[in-house]
């Protein structure tokens, strides 16, 4: 398997400085380049097919909510990590409503930082159980579709709809296994068809939309 592969993306020259001498220097992680603005971060991620960026939000020429759905579009196999200076920064929220796996402060240290983009890159969400809360409480007052939900309900089977409902409450996928008697394999197998048929990128997507159902 090879190196995770991480694009950075901010306007601060010291902030990408100092992202790519922490990760640059961790095992299996490989810088493929920098950008100073969103336009730039979406061509390099068009180029470089990445498995992970770390973009900020406010840049100039496209700022990154903008450079987000578009790689999301045109990378769906690449994650984007949002940087954000408060975790509950609106236009974070915006990130991910266009797409991202979640939010990453940018005072968040080397270790933080690092573990950030090796979840991110497994498929899973880095976002903190009071932003979850927060994004979940906004999420409920959307509208939703009944009939799309019953279908897509109905397309799970009782194992996966199982694995649904632990997810939305939080779960690992080492404590479903366990409540559900599954090996963690088989646990990473249910979960990607969850993924799947729900049409949600990681499990952040999965949260909000059990939540918005009634099944969190």
């Amino acid at each position: 398997m090879g190196a995770t592969t991480v694009l950075l993306v901010d306007d601060q020259a010291l902030v990408r400085e100092g992202m790519a001498m922490v990760l640059g220097q961790e095992p299996g992680l490989r810088i493929v380049g920098e950008a100073d603005d969103g336009r730039a971060g979406v061509q390099l991620a068009r180029l470089h097919r990445p498995d992970v960026v770390l973009m900020d939000v406010r840049m100039p020429v496209l700022d990154g909510i903008g450079a987000t759905r578009e790689i999301v579009t045109h990378c769906p196999q690449t994650r984007v990590l949002i940087l954000t200076t408060f975790d509950l920064d609106e236009y974070a929220f915006d990130g991910l409503r266009a797409g991202a796996s979640g939010f990453l402060l940018k005072d968040a240290s080397s270790a933080e930082l690092v573990r950030a983009v090796r979840t991110v890159a497994a498929g899973e969400a880095v976002v903190s159980p009071r932003i979850t809360r927060t994004l979940l409480d906004r999420y409920r007052q959307a509208p939703v579709n009944p009939p799309e939900s019953v279908r897509l309900l109905e397309e799970l089977t009782t194992r996966e709809r199982e694995v649904l409902v632990a997810i939305a409450r939080g779960l690992s996928n080492a404590e479903i296994a366990a409540e559900l008697f599954l090996s963690e394999s088989t646990v990473k197998t249910h979960v990607g068809r969850v993924l799947a048929k729900l049409q949600a990128r990681d499990r952040i997507h999965v949260v909000i939309w059990a939540h918005r159902h009634g099944l969190g």
